[in-house]
């Protein structure tokens, strides 16, 4: 077994591969940029070394420098997380070239399934159904015109070497055509480093499903499920589970063995990940095509985990030290239903732009221990079973036992049956969310033996996650776990755009649920006005805090009293238990009648003349005012927000790629104007209205700040 391991990531992922490192007796290695200095999976590792400025391609990109830290350390095995350099054939022939394990697939599956126009090529060969499109080189945006109408609109647009929803475009006219095709070659050769674009039917209805597959070096691969992928916005994926709440058995087993066919194809063993895309109205079971395959560990790898008992970096791990699997596909079973969550740092209410910033507030909710035990004392692995081959550590150091006694996965969470929570990141309290990575912030993983439990386990914990500093997208996930059509199982890609096609405003709040909000409001106003009365008695005046209080939520008067026999709303008694001290960040009320439920966690903050209260995706200004001052207010007049329709304003931190328009230009309303840069996805600029250019502020190249003005329209 390895004695070293250096891991070339950052964040969650350096940290989630760290943590099985370190159980299994491993020293670790970190490697950062000047931005992550002081970031989590640097001062967890044993070591680190660092790369360079922030930029990736200064810094993280580099293989050189990441090779040269292994030599300088002593590691004798690299893992590549995901993204970065994690499907390169070239960083992995790098790494055998200088004696270092590469944990991953051998270098020829890099390249064979890396290239998207070569893997479909190489997987219609095996046998697997692939989606009709071109393959070919695409030489101009007049040739992706002319191949587009031959395979018929909708078509996808997607760069060669593209990955993680960047370098995708759907296009549904020649016009989309024509404005995406050259952005998506920009995408793919800033991304990627490679600009080849292909185009291919999109799926009507479609679902995202995919296969996890671990193979060994010695030719044995099994597949170990699959995941639903459909929850994505712009391609990229939002919320994930395992198993799907589409595919039957059947299906399970003809997309496995397809995957694992086109496996064996390529020779491959380690993590992969075959996708495909399924046709939501196909009811035969055979709708499914290859799209492309991912020659790593996914984002989404811990719903996996969760369901079979296995830890996967574990077994890449071992896998690249050489060791067989220990079991067959007959042993893989699937225990209950994993749910996980995107945290990204950006703000739904404002069309999901991008946001930085430091994390002011930073308090994930509480978790349940590691679920995937050692693969050694239960597959079957080498070893006396009380430590790893080196003799260091026990290989179950810090890992719970949840298998069964009757194979992989069988006994799921031993005899528990209580919804468990995880939470995977790479950030602390007072850390910085950069413009320079991904705004993935955490991933918040439940487990539960049903769907209906991990859901619900999903939505309180989403309820009790603290985060403040960057716009968040915790709103957001909480609104689609308590959406009837996700909650029935109903999903294709176009999930978000269906049920949001005028963006989010924050989940829909019912009657009783704002009942309970005045009350918790009302209540808090009452706590924080007795420990005033409390503080000024100690110098002799006694003040006594109102009872009767005028609530406005959602521009709605509720009457509220709060006394020592409970709390009364619009003259209804409310059988809560309310828990909240000033100066709390949460209130729990527990009762009957809570929308359906008899626990609630409410994230609290004060607002002006009340409290901003959230829950439940979305966050409620209750402005709170004694019931004796309220009629008086009536006459009080909201302050209007100026016009700023005839300026471009830049709406995140970004790069200004490009400047379609000049001063003296004539534009109609939705006409793009400009191309801003930021985390690694182009975003276009659209005219609000139709006018003449009056001046610009701006110009291609120039680093722009949130609300910076790009150009003003007469």
């Amino acid at each position: 077994m390895f004695k070293k391991i250096l891991v070339a990531n950052r964040g969650e992922i350096a940290c989630r591969v760290m943590r099985t490192a370190k159980a299994m007796g491993i020293k670790t290695v970190a490697v950062y940029s000047d931005a992550d200095a002081r970031a989590p999976h640097v001062l967890m590792a044993d070591e680190s070394v660092r790369l360079g400025p922030a930029p990736a391609a200064e810094s993280y990109l580099k293989a050189e420098l990441i090779l040269l830290a292994a030599k300088e350390t002593g590691a004798d095995c690299i893992h590549p997380g995901y993204g970065f350099l994690s499907e390169r054939e070239s960083f992995a022939l790098a790494c055998a070239e200088a004696g270092i394990a590469f944990v991953g697939p051998p270098p020829n599956a890099i390249a064979a399934m890396g290239d998207k126009i070569e893997s479909k090529k190489l997987a219609k060969a095996a046998g697997v159904n692939v989606v009709p499109g071109y393959l070919g080189e695409i030489v101009s945006t007049d040739h992706a015109v002319e191949i587009a109408g031959g395979i018929g609109y909708p078509v996808m647009m997607k760069a060669s070497a593209g990955g993680g929803g960047k370098g995708m475009r759907l296009a549904y006219s020649e016009q989309d055509v024509r404005e995406g095709f050259e952005a998506t070659k920009r995408e793919g050769l800033a991304s990627f480093g490679d600009d080849r674009v292909f185009i291919e039917k999109f799926i009507e209805s479609p679902r995202h499903i995919e296969i996890q597959l671990i193979g060994d070096q010695h030719g044995n691969i099994v597949y170990l499920n699959e995941r639903e992928c459909s929850i994505q916005r712009r391609h990229q994926k939002v919320v994930e589970e395992a198993p799907s709440p589409f595919v039957t058995p059947a299906m399970r087993k003809a997309m496995g063995e397809q995957a694992v066919a086109l496996a064996q194809a390529v020779g491959y063993y380690s993590a992969g990940t075959v996708e495909l895309i399924v046709s939501g109205a196909d009811t035969t079971g055979e709708g499914f095509y290859f799209l492309e395959m991912n020659t790593r560990l996914q984002v989404e790898h811990p719903v996996t985990e969760e369901i079979t008992g296995l830890d996967l970096v574990e077994l890449m791990i071992r896998v690249a030290a050489g060791e067989p699997l220990g079991f067959t596909q007959d042993d893989v079973k699937l225990n209950g239903w994993s749910i996980e969550n995107r945290v990204y740092a950006e703000d739904p209410y404002r069309g999901f732009l991008p946001s930085i910033g430091r994390l002011v507030r930073y308090n994930p909710p509480e978790t349940s221990p590691l679920q995937t035990p050692s693969p050694q004392r239960k597959l079957g692995y080498p070893g006396n079973g009380e430590g790893g081959s080196n003799g260091e550590t026990p290989a179950s150091a810090g890992v719970t036992d949840i298998m069964g006694a009757d194979g992989i996965g069988s006994g799921g969470h031993g005899t528990a049956v209580e919804p468990r929570v995880r939470v995977d990141d790479g950030v602390r309290e007072g850390g910085e969310v950069s413009m320079f990575y991904d705004p993935m912030i955490a991933k918040l993983i439940t487990w539960a033996p049903t769907r209906d439990g991990a859901i619900a386990a999903q939505i309180a914990a989403l309820d009790a996650f603290e985060l403040e500093g960057p716009g968040n997208n915790i709103d957001f996930l909480s609104a689609i776990m308590q959406h009837p059509r996700f909650q029935s199982g109903a999903l294709t890609t176009g999930f978000i755009a269906e049920e949001y096609p005028e963006g989010f405003h924050g989940a829909p709040a019912n009657a009783e649920l704002l009942k309970t909000l005045a009350a918790v409001a009302a209540f808090a106003a009452t706590a924080e006005a007795d420990r005033a009365r409390r503080i000024d008695g100690q110098l002799g005046k006694r003040l006594r805090p109102p009872a009767d209080w005028v609530v406005t939520i959602d521009k709605t008067d509720h009457a509220v009293t709060v006394s020592t026999d409970g709390i009364m709303v619009d003259g209804e008694d409310l059988d809560l238990a309310l828990e909240y001290t000033p100066g709390d960040r949460m209130v729990v009320a527990d009762g009957h009648g809570i929308d359906g439920d008899e626990h609630l966690t409410i994230r609290i903050a004060k607002a002006r003349a009340g409290f901003k209260l959230t829950t439940r995706g979305a966050s409620h200004v209750a402005r709170v005012l004694p019931a004796r001052v309220a009629p008086y207010t009536a006459h009080l007049i909201e302050k209007v927000a100026p016009d700023l329709s005839k300026f471009l304003i830049c709406p995140m931190p970004g790069l200004l790629v490009r400047l379609d328009v000049a001063a003296g230009d004539k534009v109609e309303a939705g006409q793009p104007l400009a191309v801003v840069e930021a985390m690694k996805m182009e975003n276009i600029l659209r005219a609000e209205k139709t006018g003449t250019v009056k001046s610009v502020a701006a110009k291609t190249g120039d680093s722009l700040a949130v609300d910076q003005v790009i150009l003003e329209l007469d």
